[in-house]
C-alpha cells in the first residue's frame, strides 16, 4: 500500500449550505454545480470532498445511523506558514459561518493555534510552529528528510 490519504470525506447535513462555506467563504477551489450529489474541493495535497451525512452512513453500512453534536475525536488541520496568519484564517472562517471554538494563542508544544468549527461542527485546527516546513507545492514536511 503507498502511503497517502486521497480524500477526507465530510458527511454535511446540508450540502448547499456547505459548499457555500469552503467554497464562498474559505475560498476552496471547486467544480461543483448545484444539485450534484457530492463536492470536491482541490487542496494542495489531499481532497476534501463533502457529501449528505444520511447518504454517507448508508454508504458504509445500511445500519448505521450518524450521530450528531458528538466529538468523534477527529480534527481537520490548516498549517500556517506564519504566527499572524492563524488569527486571520480563524476570522476568515468565523466570517465565513464558522465558530471560533478556541481563540488564536500560544500552545504547550511552542506554537500558536486555535480552533474553529465549520457548520455541521467538524472542527479545524489553524496552526502555526517554528518547526514547521513547507513543500514548493504547501504541503506540510513533518520529517526533515521528506
Amino acid at each position: 500500500m503507498e502511503h497517502r490519504i486521497s480524500i477526507i470525506t465530510l458527511g454535511v447535513a446540508d450540502l448547499e449550505r456547505s459548499v457555500r462555506f469552503y467554497r464562498d467563504g474559505l475560498g476552496f477551489p471547486t467544480n461543483y454545480r448545484a444539485g450534484e450529489s457530492v463536492a470536491f474541493f482541490a487542496t494542495d495535497g489531499v481532497r476534501l470532498a463533502l457529501y449528505p451525512l444520511d447518504k454517507l452512513a448508508e454508504d458504509i453500512s445500511p445500519s448505521l445511523q450518524p450521530e450528531k453534536n458528538r466529538f468523534g475525536g477527529i480534527t481537520l488541520a490548516h498549517n500556517t506558514r506564519t504566527r499572524e496568519e492563524v488569527a486571520a484564517v480563524l476570522q476568515t472562517a468565523e466570517g465565513a459561518g464558522g465558530t471560533i471554538v478556541k481563540p488564536a494563542q500560544d500552545v504547550f508544544w511552542g506554537g500558536h493555534s486555535g480552533y474553529f468549527s465549520d457548520p455541521d461542527g467538524y472542527f479545524w485546527e489553524v496552526a502555526w510552529g517554528p518547526m514547521f516546513r513547507f513543500a514548493p507545492d504547501g504541503s506540510l514536511l513533518i520529517d526533515p528528510e521528506q
